[in-house]
């Protein structure tokens, strides 16, 4: 590997984080991942980063040198979306972050397809309820709902809409009752999404009446899709979209809540940086998304 190639593999290292994240991205080991950047330290001649059994942290001359390795990284990443935005062809590295329940439960089922119809793009998708700065990281897009999306300068496609739905399992409603009102649900335990806290403040409308209920209970967790695994396990009440949960329902393992009332329902967006080209393969992407979502239930 070129000394160019070398540092561009640097950038990425400080940005994942780890060995192994990048290896994953790259498809490469990383045992590789460390040979190359060892390599790089020693044709250097100074220790860029900080190694434990647990985590890397950069020198204070890891820190200085990654500042030009990022920018030669961003200059690539920048080049090869101008030729192919020049060449009008979708093709390249596709690199997606979709959130994990979203990902599993509608985006995963539409990737064969997809691929089938561009076999010269090749997709990368990270399933992940983590904030991400898409004006620089390494994402040509993500699917996000809108209380994910904090910067003004992002450009943000509708794909749908989708109902929130209160609901638990029979087994939980067979031990503890249902709720009769919102009011009521103070005495139920109702779990929390920790990575989105306007999530956690569930509102409803019966006519001219509405409610919101913050939820409280004794278990929480970092994204949707543990919670809705929670709810179907019995744990407690949740409310969660409608496009997680319409087969379970379907099939009596979830059970809605208070059916009288009115639940908001979450827009659903592709989002990509404005300080990108929309090169062909993204475009493409987000027309298959628009294509495809349009039906989602809401």
């Amino acid at each position: 590997m070129d000394i160019a190639s070398q540092m561009i593999l640097f950038a990425n290292v400080v940005d994942h984080g780890s060995f192994s994240a990048t290896a994953r991205s790259l498809g490469l080991t990383p045992s590789a991942v460390s040979k190359q950047i060892s390599q790089l330290e020693d044709r250097l001649g100074v220790r860029l980063l900080n190694r434990s059994t647990r985590h890397i942290s950069m020198t204070a001359e890891g820190q200085s040198f990654y500042e030009r390795c990022a920018e030669i990284s961003a200059g690539v990443t920048r080049a090869e979306e101008l030729a192919q935005t020049l060449s009008g062809k979708p093709q390249g590295n596709l690199r997606i972050a979709a959130t994990v329940a979203f990902g599993k439960a509608r985006l995963l089922p539409l990737m064969s397809a997809f691929i089938e119809a561009y076999p010269e793009i090749k997709v990368a998708l990270e399933l992940t309820d983590r904030h991400i700065d898409l004006s620089d990281s390494e994402f040509d897009l993500a699917i996000r709902f809108p209380e994910q999306i904090t910067d003004a300068s992002l450009v943000a496609c509708k794909l749908a809409s989708s109902k929130r739905i209160l609901c638990a399992s029979p087994a939980y409603i067979k031990a503890h009752g249902a709720p009769l009102g919102p009011n009521d649900l103070k005495n139920h335990n109702c779990l929390r999404i920790s990575t989105v806290s306007h999530w956690n403040d569930w509102h409803f409308r019966r006519g001219d009446e509405t409610w919101t209920f913050t939820a409280t209970g004794n278990f929480d967790a970092n994204s949707a899709d543990a919670v809705y695994h929670a709810t179907l396990s019995g744990l407690g009440i949740a409310q969660l979209s409608s496009y997680l949960v319409e087969p379970d329902l379907a099939a009596g393992r979830l059970v809605a809540l208070l059916p009288d009332y009115e639940e908001e329902a979450s827009d659903i967006f592709a989002v990509y940086s404005d300080k990108r080209n929309l090169s062909p393969k993204v475009r493409v992407f987000i027309d298959y998304l628009v294509e495809h979502f349009r039906p989602l239930p809401h």
